[in-house]
């Protein structure tokens, strides 16, 4: 039973193939047709689970590629890793397509877009069921693809069409190192499967410089892919895509699919403490980078999507120090939360038609079930206690505190903190206070809209009992997670969890206290980080920076290599051309006046000859006969003559 993995990517790329060729004409059928398939993946994700619970992993494989000194093969593996992303991804898809039926509803390109996302359905499912690095690197770009498609699916406005490029070149930046990575790999080991990889790192068969760059260079791509600091840019230009696009893409798929990509290599980069270093550091600046941000901003999906990224350096630092487990313990009920925040931020865009948060305001009366479920996701990213994210994000700060590590511990509170904070500013403002004018004609949405939100609360609130400390062992996400791997974990510490609690509930209040009561001054905030609010509200000048030092270079040298093509590559190729076509016409002047002159002077004499000797041809036979009479006794006189009459 184990062949029908295989189908858990075949679906949903024959639903692509479907939907291409049927849903311009039955739009309604390819979308139903498509959020189908993606049920039945959830019903056959849940099986691997089942099976890998039961049997352990297993892969199954074909031959793809031979030759007479490797083999590469085509092959599906399923572990506790896979399995968890299977059901992740699943889940987040089905109710995201859900979702988009009641999202979409009236766009001229309604049949296009679930196309794309069956595209996309099938390239993440077939990236986390990949059993080498070239199969994942093929899935890893075709996802690429889609999010490109699909952040400019409405690329008639500019905006959304430089969105798109932005996002696209951005990732191939990462994505280039990440290739290397994988041919240095190839040549150090002969191999791209991960096992045959794993093992020969456990056996020291790779030099420690050697690995440290093939980690840093695989992590590279991770960077591009999860919107890590200084590859981060691309992401909060991306929420210009459709909203469902965002939850599904940018909050808990795609840009997952970076931090699956250190947690399966997780054997290269744990044999490395550099490349561990680089990881740790790099994820908790993003982490801290980012959330400072989202406390300034005013676009509700600009907060969400800043908070993605200051999310995602969080489960890589976490990776990077070594917590394992709680990484992708985080990555787990991050996704299911962050999707659910994004969704609800479509629904309240969907009711207002702004996504200004400055305009928006009592909507808690108008949209109840989008408010009580946004609120769910809030205090579950938030890390109140009890919920999803309370704990995972519990588990990380408390391998940080049980292993040492307190600068990274520090780093974590802090962003705890601020996320907390903007999340309830956020909270605060759209639904509470005065009615506002984008609130007045607000309606709760419809019921493909609300759905998928109440069940994406659910698993926001009780997703993370699978992986909370009095779980049995047997039967816990760490346990199912680490494939058989010895891996750190720090023992139950009630001192970082009180922290934790600490610090989720001070970030509540000081926005309760600001936003909701109105007792402490907005201002406040302002004149308190009055040098860093302008800092703040530029994004660092990140993009101001990038502009200056790349893109605007970029541009100069562009046409500074157009002017050489122009002037230089197809002016010598014109020059050639000219020269050519010149002694062409030198050739035919030649032709025209000494080749046809002698020609022409030849057949002026042959047909004047031609007229004298036609003279004698006159047709008359006793004419001709005198002729030769004459000639004839011209010929024997000349005959006597010449012997003489002997």
């Amino acid at each position: 039973m184990t062949q029908i993995i295989w189908f858990i990517p075949l679906l949903p790329f024959m639903g692509f193939v479907i939907a291409l060729l049927l849903g311009k004409r039955f739009g309604n059928i390819g979308a139903k047709l498509s959020t189908v398939i993606l049920g039945v993946c959830i019903l056959l994700s849940f099986y691997c689970v089942y099976l890998v619970y039961m049997a352990g992993s297993f892969s199954i494989s074909m031959n793809w590629f031979i030759t007479a000194k490797f083999s590469i093969n085509f092959g599906m593996l399923a572990d506790g890793l896979s399995a968890m992303m299977l059901v992740v991804v699943s889940i987040v898809s089905f109710l995201v397509h859900l979702y988009s039926i009641g999202y979409m509803h009236g766009d001229s390109r309604y049949w296009l877009f679930f196309v794309y996302l069956q595209l996309f359905s099938a390239s993440m499912f077939g990236l986390v069921l990949a059993d080498n690095y070239l199969q994942m690197y093929i899935f890893w770009e075709l996802v690429g693809l889609c999010s490109y498609l699909l952040i400019g699916f409405w690329y008639e406005k500019q905006s959304v069409s430089d969105a798109a490029k932005k996002a696209f070149l951005t990732t191939r930046v990462g994505d280039v190192g990440m290739m290397i990575g994988i041919l240095l790999l190839f040549l150090t080991t002969g191999s791209l499967a991960f096992r045959e990889v794993f093992a020969k790192v456990t056996n020291g068969g790779i030099s420690p410089g050697i690995l440290t760059a093939i980690s840093i260079l695989l992590f590279s791509g991770a960077v591009g892919k999860s919107a890590q600091f200084p590859l981060h840019v691309w992401l909060p230009d991306a929420m210009e895509g459709p909203t469902p696009v965002s939850a599904l893409i940018h909050a808990a798929t795609m840009v997952a699919a970076g931090v699956y990509l250190v947690g399966r290599s997780f054997p290269l980069f744990s044999a490395s403490p550099q490349a561990m270093t680089v990881v740790a550091f790099v994820g908790a600046f993003t982490a801290i980078f980012a959330a400072t941000i989202a406390v300034v901003q005013n676009d509700i999906k600009k907060i969400l999507a800043y908070s993605t990224i200051s999310q995602l350096g969080y489960m890589i630092f976490a990776l990077g120090m070594g917590a394992y487990v709680a990484g992708l313990f985080h990555l787990m009920t991050h996704a299911f939360f962050k999707a659910l925040l994004f969704l609800g931020a479509g629904s309240i865009i969907h009711a207002t038609g702004t996504q200004d948060i400055t305009e928006m305001g009592g909507l808690a009366k108008k949209m109840k079930t989008t408010a009580w479920t946004f609120v769910a996701g809030s205090l579950s990213l938030s890390g109140f206690p009890l919920l999803a994210g309370f704990w995972s994000k519990d588990e990380i700060l408390g391998f940080a505190f049980g292993t040492g590590q307190y600068v990274l511990f520090a780093v974590g509170v802090i962003t705890a903190f601020l996320t907390a904070f903007y999340m309830f500013r956020l909270v605060f403002v759209v639904f509470g206070g005065k009615q506002s004018h984008a609130a007045e004609h607000a309606n709760e949405s419809p019921k493909t809209m609300t759905i998928p939100l109440i069940v994406l609360a659910v698993l926001a609130i009780i997703a993370g009992y699978i992986g909370a400390p009095f779980i049995s062992k047997e039967i816990s996400f760490g346990e199912f997670i680490k494939n058989g791997m010895h891996v750190k974990e720090a023992a139950f510490n009630f001192i970082p969890m009180i922290i934790s609690v600490i610090v989720a509930l001070s970030g509540i209040l000081l926005a309760y206290l600001m936003y909701g009561k109105k007792s402490v001054p907005k201002d406040w905030l302002y004149r308190f980080t009055k040098p860093y609010h302008k800092i703040l509200v530029n994004k660092y000048y990140m993009d101001e920076f990038y502009s200056k030092a790349i893109v605007r270079p970029g541009i100069k040298l562009a046409h500074l290599v157009n002017w050489f093509d122009k002037n230089v590559i197809d002016g010598f190729v014109n020059f050639t051309g000219k020269a050519t076509v010149a002694i062409s016409k030198g050739v035919h002047l030649f032709d025209l006046g000494v080749i046809d002159g002698f020609v022409n002077w030849t057949a002026k004499e042959t047909y004047n000859n031609g007229k004298r000797l036609r003279l004698l041809q006159t047709g008359n036979i006793s004419g001709y006969a005198i002729v030769m009479f004459a000639v004839l006794a011209v010929y024997i006189i000349y005959i006597i003559i010449r012997t003489g009459f002997r």
